[in-house]
């Protein structure tokens, strides 16, 4: 069974599955779906917990052991592994495969991963838990979708927006669901249950986004300009380092520069993808940008780069904001490369 996050919460008021696997690319999503599964255990009488964590060097014959060992306290119990990252590696999946093949009785597992990739999500022990109880998926919410959040939020605490207002909140949290969640639960603390006027949710919202230069990269490959701008004002606004922004644009046109020098040599494209360690989502918004970025052009961006590492450092004149905003721009296609 495969669930999306929004939908566990009507699956869990009608059954407890003996295991769930929560992964997925929203933080905020994947820790409410945990807790929510949490709690409908409690309820049940799931009264004594396990956690194991699969950290670096972890035991994987631990999960075995933990199955196989008998209640101490009560008759239903919860074993919860944490996976870090974004897959067990082979002998956590053989580990897996094994404890979803046989589950042990009067016990419920709940394992948590991060985000994983197509391909991870077709494999042996994917399949194995997803069979064996169900998959949940924190889905990450999309620009578009966000209104439409925001507006399910609102509903669960008595509050009602038009679009306008649902449009504005979006907007003001630039794609930070953390954030949006947050200002949800202000508003519930300051208005009553009811429609919410469009000024005074301007009155009450401030502009809590928050920006990392690590998003950076997709925003320029995807080609949205008007997003990489807002992100580089707001990377300033925030005090964030020149050398980190830098490097997170440079580190792009490097990528591009090597697959497209590669596949001037006649190397297909997927094999140079490969070889540029560029996988799964990546890459796609890849190949946009390399429909759009030639070599002379990426050379010339680089150069910009390490001109901007100089002013930077104080050793060259300029001033490294505009430079920086003028390289994003221009990777992003929304302006000519800088000269």
């Amino acid at each position: 069974m495969n669930l999306d996050s929004e939908q566990l919460a009507r699956h869990l008021e009608r059954q407890l599955a003996p295991l769930y696997l929560v992964y997925g690319e929203e933080a905020l999503l994947a820790l409410e779906a945990a807790d929510r599964i949490r709690a409908a255990a409690r309820r049940k009488g799931y009264s004594e917990r396990e956690v194991l964590i699969a950290e670096p060097g972890f035991e994987w014959r631990r999960l075995q052991a933990s199955g196989a060992s008998l209640s101490l306290f009560a008759t239903l119990r919860l074993i919860e592994l944490r996976i870090p990252g974004s897959g067990p590696g082979v002998e956590g999946a053989e580990a897996l495969s094994t404890h979803a093949a046989n589950l042990p009785p009067d016990t419920l597992t709940l394992v948590t991963v991060g985000k994983l990739d197509g391909r991870t999500r077709k494999s042996a022990w994917f399949s194995a838990l997803e069979a064996a109880g169900a998959a949940v998926h924190a889905q990450k919410v999309t620009t578009d979708r966000l209104p439409q959040w925001l507006a399910g939020r609102l509903g669960l605490q008595g509050h009602q927006a038009d679009e306008a207002t649902l449009e504005f909140l979006a907007a003001r949290v630039e794609g930070n669901l953390m954030a949006a969640h947050q200002e949800v639960q202000k508003l519930a603390l300051l208005f009553p249950p009811g429609p919410i006027a469009l000024e005074d949710v301007k009155n009450a919202v401030l502009d809590v986004a928050r920006y990392d230069a690590f998003d950076l990269g997709p925003a320029v490959l995807k080609g949205e300009g008007a997003h990489v701008a807002r992100m580089l004002d707001g990377l300033q606004a925030e005090g964030a380092g020149p050398p980190l922004v830098l490097w997170a644009l440079a580190e792009e046109a490097r990528a591009l520069l090597t697959i497209r020098a590669a596949t001037a040599r006649g190397v297909p494209v997927q094999q140079a993808l490969r070889d540029a360690r560029v996988w799964g989502e990546r890459q796609g918004p890849i190949q946009r940008a390399l429909r759009r970025l030639d070599v002379p052009a990426l050379e010339r961006m680089l150069a910009h780069a390490a001109r901007i590492d100089r002013i930077a450092k104080g050793v060259a004149p300029g001033t490294v904001w505009d430079e920086l905003r003028a390289l994003g721009l221009a990777l992003a296609g929304a302006t000519p490369e800088p000269r």
